[in-house]
């Protein structure tokens, strides 16, 4: 019982939100990282010009950025973070760490087997990026996007698959010398623009309904099911039940030999809980809990996220739907009164 006798909620935590489990690998959901510096450039490069990142320099810089972020995660050392992540990943990676220094834990740290390596050629007035996929059975299926900025390489997006067996990523397609196909986010050919699928994939759970377009998985359809129960039960208890989700950073996508596409997004999702009338007092569960010194509250909640997915979009044409692979989510922040 809470303040005044008041019965206490407890709020259902998202189920990819729950904390990873701990082990030689990394957390669910992110790579294992280490220093990532800038591939060195052909020595025939012209002046001024960006010379190709080859597949063996890419696994090279890759493997750089796996041994220093386990190194920082193992330190739980935020600020090294820095020298190997970017944007959302970074901020993920930070929260991370803060919540388990609450909890007196540490963060899970640790190197992914066996990654292969996909290298869009490069495009003039575009950043170069590529795609490391690494599977460790029993462990996760993990795709990390890893883009040259201006400090060098840094890990700008990941998404995870950690059922005991994943379902098998399309094949991404490659030219006579193994460079991968990058796509625009308005490119067409596809059951929808990449841009638009994103979209739709956010719109349907900000608005927690099912939206055709998309087969059923943990990251669509069950992922609406499970917001909807939260917010009927919710209701009963005189609260209501309000979410965000607002696309961030850029939308990066490759084809597939099928003629579809692999795509990466990041969203930042809030979901707000505000009581209608007096009565029960709100607990967050999880990470969002330890974020609020696990207080009971009587007037609103909140929890923050970063959220990072994977989806493959069929060709036009196919009768296919479109799968969300993988996702990575961390608590950013929770709050309430």
């Amino acid at each position: 019982m809470g303040a005044a006798g008041a019965a206490v909620l407890l709020t259902a935590e998202p189920p990819a939100a729950r904390s990873p489990v701990a082990g030689a690998a990394p957390a669910p959901g992110r790579a294992a990282p280490g220093p990532a510096t800038a591939a060195s450039a052909s020595p025939s490069a012209s002046p001024g010009v960006r010379a190709q990142l080859t597949p063996a320099q890419a696994a090279r810089v890759h493997d750089r950025f796996q041994r220093g972020l386990s190194a920082a995660q193992a330190a739980m050392d935020a600020e090294a973070i820095g020298r190997y992540e970017h944007g959302l990943a970074l901020e993920m990676t930070r929260a991370g760490i803060e919540t388990a220094r609450m909890r007196g834990e540490k963060v899970p740290a640790g190197m992914w087997p066996k990654p292969r390596v996909w290298v869009p050629r490069h495009a003039e007035g575009r950043p170069d990026w590529f795609v490391a996929v690494s599977h460790e059975p029993g462990v996760a299926r993990i795709s990390d996007v890893m883009e040259r900025t201006r400090a060098g390489w840094r890990l700008v997006a990941s998404a995870a698959d950690t059922r005991a067996t994943p379902e098998p990523l399309p094949a991404i397609a490659t030219d006579a010398a193994g460079y991968a196909t990058s796509l625009s986010q308005d490119a067409t050919g596809l059951r929808g623009t990449p841009r638009q699928i994103v979209r739709a994939h956010l719109a349907a759970l900000r608005g927690m309904r099912e939206d055709p377009r998309f087969a059923d998985g943990p990251w669509t359809g069950a992922a609406v099911r499970f917001w909807r129960a939260e917010r009927d039960r919710l209701e009963r208890a005189g609260w209501r039940l309000s979410l965000s989700y607002i696309q961030e950073g850029r939308i990066r996508a490759l084809r597939t030999a099928d003629g579809g596409a692999l795509v990466w997004y990041s969203a930042r999702s809030t979901d707000t809980r505000t009581a209608e009338r007096p009565g029960a007092l709100v607990k967050l569960k999880g990470a969002a809990a330890v974020r609020t010194a696990d207080k009971s509250f009587a007037r609103w909640a909140s929890a923050t996220y970063g959220r990072m997915y994977v989806a493959y979009i069929p060709p036009a044409g196919s009768a296919e739907r479109v799968r969300v692979m993988g996702e990575w989510t961390d608590l950013l922040e929770s709050d309430g009164a």
